[in-house]
């Protein structure tokens, strides 16, 4: 034993170490670094150059969202094993057809300033951005319904809610939750178009995640999606009806509002390709101001 080379060692030793699991993404995640021993992150990754107003490692700290999700999992694991047991199944004959459904939530903590520190300056406010595993359900390549092995009983919680990232910034301020959360979306992404391979009951078994933006306040999800704010003539975050339009008529609107429309509107709304008035272009972009950056997949959020 003590004679194995040092990167074996270093690598048992990792697997000592509170926290670790060893897992995989197949594929790859692009974009994303395959190192395992990750632990809490610079949360600006890189955008640094973009945020100047304060110190860069005094603004944000987040764990790498695959990681958090493995380890939130891997602390599941005895309540996927009883699921499968309490189900029938034979665990040995499940290792894939797993789906993991993650609540994303996201909104302001209000005034956290330090009134008589000495630590550094940073802005009054913090934003937390958090998840919670609402369920995991198993589907056979034989059966058409999946089964719910597991499925959290307190979705509102805090107990069941887990901090992905916290930032000192305004809720209101667009771009720096750009630069702070454009790397979250960036892994969210690369992790819809992967699995997961992580050992659970002692078998390796493969996950597919699933993620619903229905923790966001109104404000958060205006932010979000770069429309005006709570102010705006236009009332709605997921159609085009103005104040007036509402207050007449509360039945007839549809969900019309999409990321990708969005998107659209932000850059009819910066080109200006008709050469209309303000009030004229504004009209025609419906509230759209800023930038999108965060689809937010509204759904019906979970009971409380």
């Amino acid at each position: 034993q003590i004679f194995q080379p040092l990167h074996t060692l270093r690598n048992a030793e990792k697997e000592l170490l509170p926290g670790f699991h060893q897992y995989e993404w197949q594929p790859a995640l692009k974009n994303v670094s395959s190192s395992w021993d990750v632990g809490i992150i610079d949360g600006l990754s890189g955008w640094t150059s973009s945020v100047d107003d304060v110190p860069a490692d005094t603004i944000s700290r987040r764990f790498r969202y695959d990681v958090a999700l493995v380890s939130a999992v891997k602390d599941l694991e005895e309540d996927i094993m009883e699921g499968l047991r309490e189900r029938g199944l034979d665990d040995s004959a499940c290792t894939s057809g797993f789906t993991v459904v993650v609540k994303e939530s996201c909104d302001g903590m209000g005034d956290v300033s330090e009134k008589h520190g000495s630590g550094p300056a940073v802005p009054e406010k913090a934003v937390r951005f958090s998840f919670t595993i609402m369920s995991i359900n198993i589907r056979h390549d034989d059966e058409e319904d999946a089964v719910t092995i597991f499925q959290e009983q307190k979705p509102n919680s805090e107990l069941s809610c887990r901090p992905l990232c916290l930032m000192f910034v305004d809720e209101s301020d667009h771009e720096t939750l750009t630069a702070i959360l454009g790397p979250v979306v960036a892994e969210r992404k690369a992790m819809l178009e992967s699995r997961l391979i992580l050992s659970i009951g002692g078998m390796q078994r493969s996950f597919r995640f699933f993620f619903r933006g229905t923790g966001y306040d109104e404000k958060m999800v205006r932010e979000m999606e770069g429309l005006e704010a709570s102010g705006s003539t236009y009332v709605c975050t997921l159609c085009d009806s103005t104040r007036a339009e509402a207050s007449k008529n509360m039945v007839l609107h549809s969900v019309t509002r999409s990321h990708s429309e969005n998107l659209e509107r932000y850059e009819i709304w910066r080109k200006n390709p008709f050469s209309e008035s303000a009030d004229e272009l504004r009209d025609r972009v419906k509230g759209v101001s800023a930038k999108p950056f965060m689809e937010t997949q509204p759904t019906l959020d979970a009971p409380a």
